[in-house]
């Protein structure tokens, strides 16, 4: 039974022990994929991290790219390679660096794209990080030669939240976006639900049972410091933000029922303004990227469905009419896609449809998905799931062809989210 259905709202199901640490399994074969070489960095083999594995990795579970390996000494970023070997095994382009401990135990790591066709110098760069960043260079080298190879900006260097259980205590986690590097926001031994990244990902809202009632909190994740935001009578839950980071969108039943709020976080009026007026359960709101809609799920209809209405209020119109039960809606920031999970003859799966065609697509085979997020560049989808008996994180393709899982030892982890595109302030 999946913890987030439309009419369990105060429900937190127990989560099975996880790890921090994940490793990544890619599956599945794309349609098109550019063959991309990755050379071994020169000096990384006495690093604490191999930037060329992690590289490789992060171009891999993009779906967009297939790995060439050709038997090759270490390369770097100073002499044009000999690109001969690389053309004749495939090979479109290739990556080469190099990783040096500095004077003062930073690492300087360097890098340079080729063009292995044209011969051509597709640029490079440098970074001087401490041990704990070199996962971060590693990410950025894979975002600029993704940006460069696809034209879309890549997403290897944003964060994402999610929730684990080990034993009586809830963690709140923040990771890279490879499930690497977890870090914890937050501890508790009440359920922590449904956090929600705020615009310039320096926030998470969340909903924490720490008072024996959900409420809601906005947590800032560099200081670790947090404020109560929603505390009214009756549930508070589902935080959603506004592209501008101003207000977010709640489910309150301070008045009798499930019913969407806004609530002013930067200081202004603490009084939430009510956006629906329905005898039926309305939750899971959702700003559109634009900021004109809100996109919520009500089962007004008899069973849930995804609704969208202006953001100030207004008549809702229905989005989703395949299936009889769609909860969880997940919007792309280039407003073409929504993910949601629809259930199907009792199995809970990732859909995606097209807004402006309504063509609907079936994404996974397991049975029990549950909270999609998109990729800040609309290309990847974030879900959790359960495969043999284990809860798993995942990401997949919009097309469901490359499947990755961030797989903990024994872990079982919930409620994910993307975070947006941020500059990391060094």
């Amino acid at each position: 039974m999946m913890k987030r259905l439309l009419l369990s709202l105060l429900t937190a199901l127990a989560l099975l022990p996880a790890q921090a640490q994940f490793r990544v399994e890619v599956s599945g074969v794309g349609l098109t994929q550019l063959p991309i070489g990755l050379a071994t960095f020169r000096g990384e083999d006495d690093a604490p991290q191999k930037i060329s594995a992690i590289v490789q990795a992060d171009l891999e579970r993009s779906g967009q790219f297939r790995p060439v390996t050709v038997k090759t000494g270490q390369l770097d970023e100073n002499a044009r390679p000999d690109l001969a070997p690389w053309r004749q095994n495939g090979a479109d382009s290739l990556v080469a660096g190099s990783v040096s401990r500095l004077a003062d135990g930073r690492y300087d790591v360097r890098f340079r794209l080729w063009d292995v066709v044209a011969g051509r110098d597709l640029g490079g760069q440098g970074f001087s990080v401490t041990t704990a960043d070199l996962r971060l260079a590693a990410h950025r080298i894979a975002d600029f030669v993704y940006e460069k190879l696809t034209g879309d900006k890549g997403v290897f260097s944003t964060r994402i939240a999610y929730v684990t259980k080990v034993g009586p205590r809830y963690h709140l986690w923040v990771a890279d976006a490879d499930g690497e590097g977890a870090q914890p926001a937050l501890t508790s031994p009440e359920p922590i639900i449904s956090p929600s990244w705020s615009p310039d990902g320096r926030q998470l809202a969340y909903v924490s049972f720490e008072s024996r009632k959900p409420v809601v909190y906005i947590h800032d994740v560099a200081s670790g410091k947090r404020r109560l935001v929603a505390n009214f009578r009756g549930s508070n839950s589902a935080p959603a933000w506004s592209p501008d980071g101003r207000t977010l969108a709640v489910t309150l039943s301070r008045d009798g029922g499930s019913q969407l709020y806004t609530l002013d976080v930067t200081g202004g009026s603490a009084e939430p303004r009510r956006l629906t007026q329905s005898s039926s359960i309305d939750t899971e709101p959702l700003y559109s990227h634009d900021g004109q809609f809100i996109y919520f799920v009500s089962d007004r209809g008899g069973s849930p469905q995804i609704y969208r209405m202006p953001a100030a209020g207004g008549t809702p119109e229905r989005v989703t009419f395949t299936g009889s039960y769609n909860i969880s809606p997940s919007l792309s920031s280039d407003g073409r896609w929504i993910a949601y999970i629809s259930r199907v003859s009792g199995s809970f799966k990732l859909h995606v449809m097209e807004l402006t065609t309504g063509n609907v697509v079936a994404l996974t085979e397991t049975a029990a998905d549950e909270n999609p997020s998109f990729a800040p560049n609309s290309r990847l989808i974030l879900y959790a799931t359960k495969q043999q008996e284990r809860e798993a994180l995942m990401t997949t393709t919009l097309d469901g062809k490359i499947k990755a899982r961030l797989a903990g030892q024994g872990g079982d982890i919930r409620e994910p989210d993307w975070g947006p595109f941020h500059k990391q302030v060094k």
